[in-house]
């Protein structure tokens, strides 16, 4: 069980018996009344959206779901190809299973693969990727300013903000939830 004032992105729990990762939340103290979680929540099989409401700290079941480490292949037509990391057995995924985060996806990377009942449902995502910037705008000398960002793109295709002193060639530490650059790493 899990109290609502946890939840956090990534989370799977179980809403009217149907496991459904939580993709965005948002507490709410409105001026009158009880406090609440504003909830939006994808459908690990189906990919559906849906939003929903809870009442602030009440408990709500995990998913009964096991991870299996797996490394990722290649993609064909409309499917991704992994390989458990244990058995050699190759698994299917489809882009919505996946997620919005399929743009750090890198073949050889190593992710978990969350299943249910021996059935795959989607990739659990490392928090932190590395990635090498393939193409961004040379910064102007002199521009410095932290606060200041350019965009790049990653060897993925992902575009993210970056700092001015960000060159191609460079790889940067990339921060999956936020989608936000962290650090340098080379």
């Amino acid at each position: 069980m899990i109290s609502t004032n946890d939840f956090r992105k990534g989370v799977i729990i179980e809403v009217d018996n149907i496991s459904c990762e939580v993709i965005d939340f948002q507490h709410v103290k409105p001026g009158k009344g009880g406090a609440f979680v504003r909830t939006k929540l994808k459908n690990v099989k189906t990919g559906a959206v849906l939003d929903k409401t809870f009442n602030a700290g009440i408990k709500v079941k995990l998913a009964d779901l096991e991870e299996k480490s797996v490394q990722y292949l290649y993609k064909s037509e409309k499917e991704y190809h992994f390989m458990d990391d244990r058995t050699y057995e190759q698994i299917y995924l489809t882009q919505e299973q996946i997620g919005d985060n399929i743009k750090f996806l890198k073949e050889n990377m190593t992710l978990d693969l969350v299943c249910k009942d021996g059935v795959a449902l989607t990739i659990k995502f490392p928090t932190f990727v590395e990635l090498k910037i393939t193409d961004t705008p040379p910064g102007v000398k002199g521009d410095t300013a932290a606060t200041n960002s350019k965009p790049a793109t990653v060897e993925t295709g992902a575009l993210i903000q970056v700092p001015f002193f960000i060159n191609i060639g460079d790889v940067i530490k990339i921060d999956t939830r936020t989608n936000d650059y962290v650090e340098r790493v080379k």
